[in-house]
């Protein structure tokens, strides 16, 4: 089983817009953390939607080894 890439040891925070649709990376190696640029493509990877249900900031996770995805859930303090 294919591993992610670590983009980062802590989360990025987004201001998110209600109703709109964000597509979390999954596999660490897009360009535009913490969205999926399609650099995943060619591994067993898939982007993760996540609609924003109000307008607020929200952490999405970097390290890619959150239990909750696309949330970040403190996996990386352990990293």
């Amino acid at each position: 089983m294919e591993e992610p890439v670590i983009a980062a040891k802590q989360p990025i925070a987004v201001d998110v817009v209600s109703g709109k649709n964000y597509f979390w990376c999954a596999c660490g190696k897009s360009a535009a953390q913490p969205f999926c640029d399609g650099a995943h493509k060619g591994s067993s990877f898939t982007p993760v939607a996540y609609k924003a249900e109000a307008d607020r900031k929200v952490f999405f996770c970097a390290c890619k080894k959150t239990s909750k995805s696309p949330m970040c859930d403190g996996t990386h303090n352990k990293l």
